[in-house]
């Protein structure tokens, strides 16, 4: 179970690290309906972490995606893909950089959020959650290590728990701040906020070079670590 668990940090904690997530919901919970809408954006989230992760166990038990103590070949083949998948986003993300002195167009749904009720907030999560090449390819890699570490399916289970909740930090803590924080959660939130905004670029970017050299290197090895 500790492997399965080791295999899934570095993809929940990149999906983590997702800056729009963070900024959605911490606009939300500045309208009128903040409450309800920030608390279904974090459910769905969540939810829709928890399902991608389901459906790939379940399509693939542990006998198919693993040889003895180590992933089969084809779960290996997957991961050499997510790798350069990974390192093209970043050089990507380091192609369309903003130059100094620009400013990026608002997203529709940004313009929007005011409108939001609970179930627009909780399908915008959703997209945002799995409709993101980047989450969806983080959350399906993470997935595939764990069919991949040979482990019992209790310990699959709690990996893929770990996966989930750790992957929805993004949005847990904001809300948690929110609730808990009391009269300096809005002047907390909009820190983070600005500073995710000012430097949403070179998280993004950081964090897919750091993904695509570990899934590279985990193919490559035939053993991830």
């Amino acid at each position: 179970m500790g492997d399965a668990i080791g295999q899934v940090l570095t993809s929940a904690v990149g999906i983590a690290l997702s800056p729009v997530p963070l900024i959605a919901l911490v606009l939300m919970l500045t309208t009128p309906r903040g409450r309800a809408n920030g608390a279904a954006f974090a459910l769905a989230w969540a939810a829709s972490l928890g399902t991608v992760v389901a459906i790939v166990l379940v399509s693939t038990p542990g006998k198919s995606a693993s040889s003895g103590e180590t992933p089969a070949a084809w779960v290996l083949w997957v991961k050499l893909a997510f790798g350069v998948l990974f390192l093209a986003l970043a050089a990507a993300q380091w192609r369309s950089r903003l130059r100094r002195g620009g400013t990026a167009e608002e997203p529709g749904w940004m313009k929007a959020i005011d409108t939001f009720t609970p179930l627009r907030a909780a399908g915008l999560a959703a997209a945002l959650a799995v409709a993101n090449p980047k989450n969806l390819a983080l959350v399906v890699g993470g997935a595939l290590s764990i069919a991949g570490s040979g482990t019992s399916p209790g310990g699959r289970v709690t990996a893929a728990v770990v996966l989930v909740v750790i992957g929805s930090l993004c949005t847990l803590a904001p809300l948690a701040v929110y609730f808990l924080g009391g009269a300096r959660s809005t002047e907390v939130l909009n820190g983070w906020k600005t500073w995710m905004s000012a430097h949403s670029t070179a998280i993004v970017m950081t964090g897919l070079v750091i993904l695509g050299a570990k899934y590279l290197g985990d193919a490559v090895s035939g053993q991830p670590r």
